[in-house]
């Protein structure tokens, strides 16, 4: 690992947004709908899961520009999910990292359509990268839309819905995070890898890895919701709180939760050892996604 952690962060945040960029720049189409898909791609974000994508790639490969176009796609996807999020009849938010949300700064329908474009673009890009061949389009393709849809990340925001003001065990909580915020981590890291060229077994050990890591970005986001600064997360704290969310403070005790969450750090270090990716940026981001502060 030739940089510190902050500067390949840094530094790869710069790569996804040139390229984000010049792929929206570049289309021909109604003005509002440009505009309203920058806004919310521009409205700050770590760009963590395009990041998780190259530091996959890099663990068993080279030449990282090989995945720029899938690590792009999924950050469109990812911020189609969270303008989404936002709309009143979901969560019904007015703030998103410190922004008006799309919906408050354009109007619902704006907002839905530039979400729905963002989503659709995200396969074009993929289908239209000259340095994938036929057959890891149609791989990426198929991961990228099983774990966004309706066996992944979809599912997970319906549960989260339905769990709102019921109770729910720690497995009912682990099942609705693995969905809506675990499937998304597990394809940048599994996309990384398997385009890297990496073995079976080493992308069946990550796949184990994501599963923890992705549980692990949902209880520090549970608990910054208690204890963060608004300042820093972009939002009111306690908004999970107001809308009846079920969270690991919630189920476990604050205490019960950040030990929880040793216990998924422990597991997904675990697993990248077996990866034999222990010694890659992937255990940096490890603990970088446990200790954020926003």
């Amino acid at each position: 690992m030739a940089q510190k952690l902050d500067e390949y962060i840094e530094d790869n945040k710069a790569i996804i947004h040139k390229e984000i960029r010049k792929h929206l720049d570049k289309l021909a189409i109604p003005e509002r709908l440009k505009s309203a898909m920058i806004y919310s791609i521009e409205a700050g974000g770590k760009k963590i899961r395009p990041i998780l994508v190259m530091a996959s790639y890099e663990t068993y490969g080279q030449d990282k520009d090989k995945v720029i176009s899938t690590a792009v796609a999924l950050e469109m996807i990812h911020t189609y999910s969270l303008i989404h999020d936002d709309l009143p009849a979901m969560d019904d938010d007015d703030l998103r990292r410190g922004y008006p949300t799309n919906h408050i700064q354009f109007d619902e329908a704006t907002a839905i359509l530039a979400g729905d474009a963002l989503l659709t673009y995200s396969f074009e890009i993929i289908a239209n990268d000259p340095k994938l061949s036929s057959n890891e389009k149609v791989n990426i393709i198929q991961m990228l839309s099983s774990h966004s849809g309706p066996k992944g990340m979809v599912s997970g925001q319906i549960l989260d819905m339905e769990a709102e003001n019921h109770p729910v065990t720690l497995e009912e909580l682990e099942n609705i995070h693995n969905l809506k915020t675990g499937r998304l981590l597990s394809f940048a890291i599994t996309s990384g890898a398997y385009l890297s060229g990496a073995t079976t077994d080493q992308i069946e050990h990550l796949s184990t890895f994501s599963y923890y890591l992705g549980l692990i970005f949902q209880v520090q986001d549970d608990i910054l919701d208690v204890t963060g600064d608004a300042n820093k997360i972009g939002k009111p704290v306690g908004s999970d709180s107001s809308n009846e969310k079920s969270t690991y403070p919630k189920l476990l005790g604050m205490d019960g939760a950040i030990k929880q969450k040793q216990i998924y750090v422990d597991k997904a270090k675990q697993a990248l050892q077996r990866a034999d990716a222990d010694k890659s940026y992937l255990i940096l981001l490890t603990d970088y996604l446990t200790q954020r502060d926003h």
